[in-house]
């Protein structure tokens, strides 16, 4: 027998040969999920920024066209920044909802937990798609919004609406992703999306200022963490806030990490993923 090592043989029995981070793994598992909602984009982008166009349509068409102004400003431009972050918000939780669960269901769930990718790596590849559509259903909301008379985005800020734009999509990401784990069929995901997500993005403020409510709803929105999303992102645009915008920064932060860590905890335990 020959007692000479392989030339195969990289390091020894146990030894990891991926010792950092994978970023050959992590980039296709980012590309695999960029690809999967690519290949429709009729659907995954062109049709939620149809949709959230018509919301502008109607809204301005029945409120604003008497001369309403809110907060100072026509309530067109005022609709138009809330409309648009709403849009990346319902998007990303639209694509991390789905893509463990249909691994789960159609039983290809051991393409995700077999590759030799972290825990780690696994949730930012898949966090890191679904802020990608959402950045691209903003984008083309508004391009179009750009073209719409009568409306006016121009940022005045960008380091707000890239930063409270990226906080909002990372928050539904990640709670799309806990909702993939704990469903077991698509119409448990339906029902987080129409019970929970729907409701708390249309009561965040994105049709009218917060100021205009009674104290108690007033209350009741700042509760709601969408609604220091759509101030923040508002503030990107408008320059104005109904809340401190740094106040809004660090409760979104904490969301995440809180999130973040539960997703992370989730797929490293293996609940309802594993048997």
């Amino acid at each position: 027998m020959n007692d000479q090592p392989s030339k195969w043989v990289r390091t020894a029995p146990g030894v990891p040969v991926i010792r950092n981070v994978n970023w050959g793994g992590l980039a296709t598992l980012y590309v695999k999920e960029v690809r999967r909602f690519f290949k429709v984009q009729l659907q995954t982008i062109w049709a939620p920024a149809v949709t959230t166009l018509l919301f502008l349509v109607i809204f301005t068409v029945a409120l604003g066209r008497s001369g309403r102004m809110v907060m100072g400003f026509p309530f067109a431009d005022f609709l138009a920044p809330g409309l648009i972050v709403m849009g990346m918000l319902q998007n990303a939780f639209a694509n991390s909802s789905f893509s463990l669960l249909v691994g789960k269901v159609q039983g290809t769930i051991v393409d995700y937990l077999m590759p030799p990718l972290s825990t780690g790596e696994l949730l930012l590849g898949m966090a890191g798609a679904s802020v990608t559509r959402a950045a691209l259903v903003g984008l083309a909301v508004w391009g179009a919004m750009l073209l719409w008379p009568g409306v006016h985005v121009a940022p005045s800020h960008v380091w707000a609406v890239i930063g409270f734009g990226l906080m909002g999509s990372l928050m539904l990401a990640f709670l799309g992703l806990i909702t993939s784990i704990w469903a077991e069929k698509f119409d448990h995901a339906a029902a987080v999306g129409n019970f929970v997500v729907a409701p708390l993005s249309l009561l965040s403020g994105t049709f009218y200022s917060i100021e205009s409510l009674s104290p108690v709803f007033r209350a009741i929105s700042h509760a709601n963490p969408f609604f220091y999303v759509i101030s923040g992102f508002r503030f990107g645009f408008l320059g104005v806030a109904d809340s401190p915008v740094w106040v809004g920064a660090l409760i979104l932060i904490a969301i995440n990490v809180v999130l973040g860590g539960s997703c992370y905890a989730m797929l490293r335990t293996g609940w309802k993923l594993k048997a």
